[in-house]
C-alpha cells in the first residue's frame, strides 16, 4: 500500500549515510588539522544524520518494507575547510530540496506520518546547512586567522589529540 513512501524513505536513507560518511570523513581531516571545533560540528551533524537514518528505517519497518543500507554516493575527498564546508551545504541544500519533494508525493498518497517525517527532516537539514553557512562565512570574513585560533580549542592546543606517552 506504501510502496511509494517506501522507496522514498529507502532514497532518505542512501542520502543520510552518504553525509554521515562525508562529514565523518571532513570530521577526521580537520581533526588532523588541529580545528578542533569546526572538526566537531561536523562529527555531531554525522550523529544527527545517524539519528535521521534511524528514524526514517523505522519508518520503513512500520510500513513493512526492507530498509536498504546503500551508501548514496562516493565521498569527495576534500581537504580545505573552505571548500568542505562548500561541499556540506550543497549536500544539505540537495537533502532539503529531496525532502521537500518527497513529503509532497507521500501527502499525495495518503501517508501523512511519511510526509511528517520529511518535513522534520527538511527543519532540521536547514539547521545543519545555516551552521555550514555560518562557518563558511567567519572563513571567508576572518580568514586563516580563524582557524589559526581554532587549533588552540582542542587538549594540549592542537586539534584535539593527546599526543601519545612517551
Amino acid at each position: 500500500m506504501h510502496e511509494k513512501s517506501i522507496v522514498h524513505l529507502n532514497a532518505a536513507i542512501a542520502d543520510e549515510l552518504a553525509a554521515i560518511h562525508q562529514y565523518m570523513y571532513f570530521h577526521f581531516r580537520l581533526a588532523d588539522l588541529g580545528y578542533t571545533p569546526l572538526a566537531n560540528l561536523l562529527k555531531q551533524t554525522a550523529i544527527e544524520e545517524m539519528l535521521h537514518a534511524e528514524r526514517i528505517a523505522e519508518r520503513i519497518l512500520f510500513l513493512g518494507g526492507e530498509v536498504e543500507m546503500v551508501v548514496g554516493r562516493e565521498i569527495q575527498k576534500i581537504h580545505e575547510p573552505t571548500k568542505m564546508l562548500q561541499r556540506a551545504m550543497q549536500l544539505e541544500q540537495e537533502s532539503i530540496e529531496m525532502y521537500n519533494r518527497s513529503a509532497v508525493e507521500c501527502g499525495a498518497h495518503a501517508d501523512s506520518a511519511s510526509k511528517k517525517l520529511f518535513e522534520d527532516l527538511v527543519a532540521a537539514e536547514e539547521v545543519h546547512w545555516d551552521n555550514f553557512d555560518r562557518q563558511a562565512d567567519f572563513l571567508a570574513r576572518f580568514g586563516e586567522p580563524y582557524l589559526a585560533l581554532q587549533s588552540f580549542g582542542g587538549p594540549g592546543g592542537g586539534g584535539g589529540q593527546t599526543p601519545p606517552a612517551p
